[in-house]
């Protein structure tokens, strides 16, 4: 049997108030996909945007030692993380 490692973090406030951001705006996926952008939020460790290719909000996340990570929520995700819901996200090494 293999057992996969992977690295995670939990959602914290920073990102709990970014998905509140995204919840609160009430677009749908057709609208998100117009506003399009890279770096729409910026908070704590995260900076983010949407992007329309992958229909998803994707972030960077700078841990302690300053190491770069992506991360990605669609947004049912942001709407659990919004609520206060307890998340763990995968963390990807940028390639």
């Amino acid at each position: 049997m293999e057992i996969e490692h992977r690295t995670q973090v939990k959602a914290n406030d920073d990102l709990r108030a970014i998905c509140r951001e995204i919840v609160a705006a009430k677009r749908t996926m057709s609208e998100w996909d117009r506003v399009e952008s890279d770096d729409m939020f910026q908070r704590g460790a995260y900076v983010g945007g949407y992007d329309a290719s992958e229909q998803r909000f994707t972030f960077s996340y700078f841990d302690e030692a300053k190491r770069e990570w992506w991360l990605s929520v669609s947004l049912p995700i942001a709407e659990k993380i919004a609520r206060g819901d307890e998340r763990w996200l995968d963390l990807y090494e940028p390639s």
